[in-house]
């Protein structure tokens, strides 16, 4: 086939609908050139970013109220019912009736249905739990005197849904009555724009803690170093100001009532370039414990019920530290053999990783009798995402047969629910049933209500151990 000139000599590209003949044959490599464009510079690359800037700013903006703030939806009594309290409508009904200082909710039209703030029904919750059935789950499993468990939700393969995973367990946590803290240590920052999280800079993200452990490390040394009549190492602008704040500076409130977020921003992929550089300095600073000993010299395992971490899709040294802290690490990943693989991979990485750390610190602690460093984390799983059962029902069922326990049994479906749910710039349980009928918002929320109810029974499953180990129990 031969493209053709228009009258004026431009280029023109074949037609598309030429019988027989595939779109990727007879390209006209004049028409390809017209077409091109000038070549792109580092310029080029802040000008896009600017319009994303501008297009997320547009987009998040969609969920702002009158105020520019994040609203969280208002909860009906339907759904109350039947999703967070258990009890009859009817019941319902007249308990409200009975205590006029309860929260009574409010009607969009006279003699409407009532809808109600998450606050509220967390109140609500609060009176039945005390004035209702003793038998009756009215409030979540939580031992008291046993600190906060901390999830890690990572992998390094991209797409496989897992910062939407970790938030929208978060949020189902949060509607069961648990008291739940974000952290978000991806500098991509997308688990922060759910939340609505604003951070101007990494002071306000967990940089400041990793940076304050360093800091109180060299003050240790330093003061070993004092005691053998040696010079201090000084501690620079940023290791002093870190020392000045803690958790409790960087926490903020999300438009959930019960959610609290650490957010973050791209300047905090500058913690994986210094990071190496502290640990070059100080080769005894344990940095994979800094996560971990910020958050429980500040309190906040005490303060939360459940921590989620979102963590960056590598294996650095946010990562490490997110990994390090967590007591519970779940892995999404797809039924699908690229997927599959690279989780195998990411696997292989974490124990080559951490047994790296172990071997290494345990030459030290064998040779001075100290306790060897082992980690541990309570439970590891495998979810499947984004699962579509009529392509991938034997895939999945190999994978569950090669790794057991491992693998999570419910399989957390794509359905058209979620997919406008982000379409709307919300989670999946931020979405207002009216926007949808209301068995399509059913059986839409059916596969997270599921994977929740999974997670849920391990993490309490994890709590009861620990309750018998402390009280001298069974383990």
């Amino acid at each position: 086939m031969v493209t053709g000139r228009s009258k004026a000599g431009k280029p023109m590209s074949p037609p598309a609908d030429t019988p027989g003949l595939p779109p990727y044959m007879g390209l006209s490599p004049d028409a390809a050139l017209a077409d091109l464009g000038p070549a792109a510079g580092t310029g080029d690359f802040a000008r896009l970013a600017t319009a994303c800037a501008k297009g997320r700013d547009d987009l998040a903006a969609r969920g702002l109220d009158d105020r520019g703030q994040r609203q969280l939806r208002l909860f009906s009594t339907w759904e109350i019912t039947r999703y967070l309290i258990p009890v009859a409508q009817a019941h319902f009904r007249r308990v409200l009736k009975a205590n006029p200082d309860l929260p009574q909710g409010r009607s969009e039209t006279e003699g409407g249905a009532k809808w109600f703030t998450l606050d509220e029904v967390l109140t609500l919750r609060a009176h039945f739990a005390a004035e209702g059935s003793k038998a009756k789950p009215y409030l979540p499993f939580r031992p008291e005197g046993l600190p906060a468990k901390i999830v890690a939700v990572a992998n390094f393969k991209g797409g496989v849904g897992k910062t939407s995973t970790a938030a929208h367990l978060a949020m189902s946590a949060a509607l069961d009555g648990y008291k739940v803290l974000v952290i978000d240590l991806d500098s991509q920052g997308s688990m922060t724009s759910i939340f609505g999280g604003r951070v101007a800079d990494e002071w306000g993200t967990v940089f400041p803690l990793l940076a304050r452990h360093y800091a109180r490390h060299m003050q240790s040394e330093n003061r070993l170093r004092a005691s053998r009549g040696e010079a201090p190492s000084p501690l620079d602008d940023t290791l002093s100001e870190a020392l000045k704040l803690g958790a409790g500076d960087l926490i903020q409130r999300t438009h959930w009532p019960n959610i609290d977020l650490i957010g973050a921003q791209l300047n905090l992929y500058w913690a994986e370039f210094q990071i190496p550089v502290w640990r070059m300095a100080a080769r005894g600073w344990k940095l994979w414990e800094a996560l971990t000993e910020s958050l429980a010299a500040d309190g906040v395992l005490d303060r939360y019920d459940l921590i989620f971490l979102d963590t960056p899709p590598a294996l650095g040294y946010l990562t490490i530290n997110g990994l390090a802290a967590a007591d519970i690490l779940l892995v999404p990943t797809g039924a699908s053999f690229l997927e599959f693989d690279s989780t195998g991979r990411f696997f292989d990485m974490l124990q080559s990783t951490f047994g790296s750390i172990e071997d290494s610190e345990n030459i030290a602690a064998r040779a001075l009798g100290r306790p060897e460093l082992r980690f541990e984390w309570d439970a590891v799983r495998i979810m499947l995402t984004r699962y579509d059962a009529s392509q991938q029902a034997e895939l999945a069922a190999l994978m569950q047969a090669w790794l057991g326990r491992s693998v999570m049994p419910e399989r957390q479906e794509f359905t058209a629910l979620i997919g406008q749910a982000g379409e709307q710039v919300h989670g999946l349980y931020e979405a207002d049933y009216r926007d949808f009928n209301r068995e399509t918002y059913i059986r839409g929320r059916e596969t997270f209500d599921a994977t929740y109810a999974a997670f849920k029974r391990l993490v309490i499953g994890i709590w009861r151990r620990d309750q018998q180990a402390a009280q001298g129990g069974v383990t």
